[in-house]
């Protein structure tokens, strides 16, 4: 399956699929915030595991996220939307 480019969306599915990132990355941004703090504290009482790194493993995950929220961004301004 072909992935389509940014500009080829509508202007609605551009919209929508701005909201949707936006809201998956806020999310995501929270989660690994709150599995941050949680590994902290984790670590201090219990000491450090293999578990501690997950929230570094999402990290990537979140990183590709805000730069395609960033792109439609642009796409809207572009638009003029």
């Amino acid at each position: 399956m072909k992935k389509s480019s940014i500009t080829e969306y509508t202007n609605e599915e551009l919209i929508s699929n701005e909201k949707k990132i936006k809201s998956v990355t806020i999310m995501l941004s929270v989660f690994i915030l709150m599995l941050f703090i949680i590994n902290i504290i984790l670590t201090i009482k219990r000491g450090f595991s293999a578990l501690n790194v997950i929230p570094i493993a999402l990290l990537p995950i979140l990183i590709l996220n805000i730069n395609n929220w960033n792109e439609l961004k642009k796409e809207k301004v572009n638009r003029n939307l």
